[in-house]
């Protein structure tokens, strides 16, 4: 039985939320939910990983290093669905890597990400990319990636409809959400880094991500497991409960978590490969 619990912003603030569970959807929800024109504060960080390039600790250059194993295991299965190259939309692009390596390949790319500092980054790279998808034309894409992103949108049915919207006939979306039934979310509790409130406003399940799409006539054709983010959520985790750190304890839990997947399915994150129903 889910029951609702506290969890505190241990990144930047310090404020405490309530995770608030949401029965019909088998997800938890972050309340309260801040205002959306003061969220911004709770991402001015120099240590927001996602937009920066840095490898200034331990857990940046761990971030950087996993980051760049895995732009080719994404382009892999990008090419599983789609042989022939088409166009693909990074939602919550960040600093542009995952755009400039297909870039690269020769797919045809468009990238969104709102925080100003990473878009400098980006461009830096070649990229210009827009503030939001309400400045994008209305057009179709062949690919829409979202990764690690959904559980940031202000908005969450309003963004899947929007997917549905500009998704092509044949197109494929690929989203990349936290567990919280992961054996590493079990194991940190309020601690678990994927947590991460406010900036996580929703929390997910591989149920709420199949019931939340369902709605909108919009499929899970596969799932797949993202084996790098128990090592790396078990080593801030560890940091957060701001006990004698265990490098070798975080990496346990990550192994245990993995190993435990393999049986249950239930990896600290997923990738959902999402498709029109009946295509």
């Amino acid at each position: 039985m889910h029951t609702n619990f506290e969890v505190k912003d241990h990144s930047i603030t310090g404020e405490t939320f309530t995770m608030h569970y949401d029965a019909a959807l088998h997800m938890y929800r972050t309340d309260p939910k801040p205002p959306e024109e003061n969220l911004f504060r709770y991402y001015e960080s120099e240590d927001y990983i996602s937009h920066t390039d840095g490898k200034r600790s331990l857990f940046e250059y761990a971030y950087q290093f996993v980051k760049r194993i895995t732009l080719s295991r994404k382009h892999k299965l990008l090419k599983a669905y789609h042989p022939k190259k088409g166009a693909v939309l990074d939602i919550g692009a960040g600093t542009g890597d995952f755009l400039e390596h297909l870039s690269k390949k020769n797919w045809k790319t468009l990238g969104v990400e709102p925080s100003k500092k990473a878009r400098s980054l980006a461009q830096k790279k070649g990229l210009d990319l827009s503030t939001s998808i309400s400045k994008l034309e209305s057009q179709k894409f062949d690919v829409i990636t979202m990764w690690h992103v959904l559980e940031h949108v202000y908005d969450l049915e309003d963004q899947i409809y929007w997917l549905k919207k500009s998704l092509s006939k044949e197109g494929t979306l690929f989203v990349a959400v936290p567990n919280f039934e992961s054996y590493d979310a079990i194991h940190y509790k309020e601690y678990w880094a994927a947590y991460d409130v406010p900036r996580h406003l929703y929390h997910f399940s591989q149920k709420s991500i199949e019931l939340l799409f369902g709605k909108y006539g919009l499929e899970v054709v596969s799932v797949r497991p993202m084996k790098f983010d128990a090592y790396y959520v078990s080593l801030l985790s560890e940091k957060y409960k701001k006990e004698s750190f265990k490098y070798l304890r975080a990496i346990w839990i990550g192994f245990l978590s993995n190993v435990k997947a393999r049986t249950s399915g239930q990896y600290s994150s997923k990738i959902y490969v999402i498709k029109r129903k009946n295509t």
